[in-house]
């Protein structure tokens, strides 16, 4: 086990940026990983299991973090530096870095892999200057919920995005965010 902010992890696992040959891969995972949410009612949800299923398009504009558990893609999370990748191109605050897709496949959770990404992705930021980090989440995540406020972030609130999604807010000062215990 490895102590990293304070938290008890997995150390089994390999948390690293992901390889040309892992993209077909990780698009699976991500998709699985999101899959559960998905009910008859919620229009637009296969467009856009395809699209975060895209992982190589997201590569051209972010990072891309995976879990390797025993050999096995469990999850991954994308990582915005400068821009969104959606909206297209959108800006980011030159002191910020945005969290997208965190998602571990159901067989692989509750062993900290959602953690250790989310770890990553602050050690990531910080060593590229960001001040703070932001994330989005669906009303129906609460796990996910659950697991930001534990690693310090604030709900900033419910935004209703143009084409009506609505989804929590959050945000994270890095700076206050004690460092890695390795």
């Amino acid at each position: 086990m490895v102590v990293a902010y304070g938290f008890v992890v997995a150390d089994e696992i390999e948390i690293r940026t992901i390889l040309a040959s892992d993209y077909a891969a990780v698009g699976e995972a991500t998709a699985r990983a999101f899959r559960e949410y998905w009910t008859p009612d919620s229009p637009g949800w296969e467009a856009y299991l395809a699209r975060i299923a895209d992982v190589e398009s997201r590569t051209e504009r972010a990072i891309v973090l995976v879990a390797v558990d025993r050999g096995i893609i469990a999850g991954s999370v994308t990582l915005e530096l400068d821009s969104r990748i959606s909206p297209a191109g959108e800006p980011l605050a030159p002191d910020e870095a945005h969290v997208r897709m965190l998602g571990v496949i159901p067989e692989h959770r509750g062993r900290g892999i959602a953690r250790r990404l989310m770890l990553a992705c602050i050690d990531t930021a910080r060593r590229n200057g960001k001040l703070v980090m932001t994330l989005d989440t669906d009303p129906l995540m609460t796990v996910a919920q659950q697991l930001y406020v534990k690693l310090g972030f604030t709900s900033t609130g419910l935004q209703t995005r143009p084409d009506g999604l609505a989804l929590f807010s959050y945000i994270l000062d890095i700076e206050s965010h004690a460092p890695a215990n390795r």
